[in-house]
This record gives structure tokens, sequence and C-alpha cells, in this order.
């Protein structure tokens, strides 16, 4: 039998914070709760997550401060942000800061079920892929571990985030494809819905001024005007 999943659930409100331990642990999840941020920082530093549920307007530390934590972690812990910030830029700003997933307050119970459980669906997905696809890529200089998750430059590591890693690697594994932004949301963060494309420009940028010689005109990550990117490889069919 499975081991149940552990999730963090970082939420001041005392009634929202059961409600979401309530139909979690239904669904046989293992949860603990934290009720400031102070106590989530803590606790998500004990490791062994499986998702973390967060809070932005958090006594203690922030739950933007606990997200961009949780991304310079070796571990990658997918995270869902359940916030009363509804605007567009604080969900931009989440989803640039490494969150998975943005639900804004109220939301339904049975919604953030249904997102926990894309969520698990779509990281046993990437590890399947990864153990079907576990060679080293190369392309003129530049080598990809999909295992380590680790990328290099003509022999220099190459320091990128998580998000980061998985939007090269995505690129990697579909040499010279356009892929419109809404394309690569899709696939890489796992959205479909439209509002988000700006977070792809972002990563896509930060990704050139890694990975390039002149990120201001690149070699390897190409814009295709009017359609999309795509990751420029010769020779791949």
């Amino acid at each position: 039998m499975d081991t149940a999943k552990k999730i963090l659930i970082v939420e001041d409100d005392a009634d929202i914070a059961q409600l979401l331990q309530l139909h979690l642990k239904t669904e046989g999840y293992q949860i603990t709760h934290a009720a400031d941020g102070t106590q989530g920082m803590a606790l998500l530093d004990e490791g062994g997550w499986d998702a973390l549920i967060l809070d932005l307007m958090l006594p203690g530390a922030d739950g933007l401060d606990i997200c961009r934590h949780a991304r310079t972690m070796t571990r990658y812990t997918p995270i869902i942000i359940i916030s009363a910030r509804s605007s567009e830029t604080h969900r931009v700003l989440g989803l640039e800061l490494g969150a998975d997933d943005y639900l804004a307050k109220p939301f339904s119970m049975l919604e953030l079920v249904a997102r926990v459980k894309a969520l698990f669906r779509r990281q046993q997905a990437m590890v399947n892929n990864l153990r079907m696809d576990a060679g080293v890529l190369h392309f003129g200089g530049l080598t990809i571990d999909p295992l380590s998750r680790e990328v290099s430059l003509a022999g220099s590591p190459v320091e990128l985030t998580p998000r980061e890693f998985d939007l090269l690697y995505f690129f990697a594994r579909h040499p010279n494809r356009v892929f419109s932004r809404l394309d690569l949301l899709n696939q890489v963060w796992g959205y479909q819905h439209e509002g988000y494309e700006h977070t792809v420009n972002t990563h896509i940028n930060r990704l050139r001024i890694k990975i390039e010689v002149n990120p201001a005109e690149p070699l390897r990550i190409l814009t295709v005007w009017g359609k999309g990117y795509k990751f420029h490889a010769p020779g791949a069919s």
C-alpha cells in the first residue's frame, strides 16, 4: 500500500484550516497545520512534505517569503497558494516565485481537493517520464541531466530554479518544435487558463540570461514571432 502523501497547510484562519484538514484527510492525505508563517517556515524546514498549501496573508513570516524559501530547498515541494489577494498581480507574482497553483478565496473545497489530486498526477507523470527518458541530453556544450536535475554549459554548472529546469528540460525533449506561451503554461506549469502567460516570458528571459552567450540575441531558445518559442537544436528531428 502506498504511503499517504504528507501535506503541510499554512493558514491562520482556523475555520478554513479545519475545513481543509477535514476534506484532505477524507482523501487519505496526512495533514499538518501551521497557524502562522513562523511556524510554517519551521515545519517546512523539517522537510519530507509532498505538497504545501499556503496562505499569503499570515502573521509572522509572509506567505510569499515562505514560497520563496521553499524554492531554495533541494527537494521540490509542489505549492498551492490560497489567498484573499485575488488580483492578477498577486497571482502572477505567486507563480513567478514558484507556486504550482493559485486559488483565490473564497473557493470550493471540492475544487481545492481536485487541484491537489491533479498536482500529484502531474508530479507522478513527470517521474514516470524521467524514468523512461533518463539519458543525459547534450546540445553543443549544453548538458542536461534529468535524474540529478543538473545543467552545465561548456563544463561549468548552471544554477537553475526547479521551474527553470522543468522549462528547459521540456524544451530539450521537444527540440525545434514551436510552443505558444499557453502551451508551455499548460505543459510545464500545469495550467489551462489564460492570463498567466507573463510568467512564461519571465522564466524564458531568466533562462536566456543563464544559457545564452548573448541573451539579447539568443541562439538556443528562439522567439517565433506570432507563434511562441522553440528550442533550437541543429540536426534534431
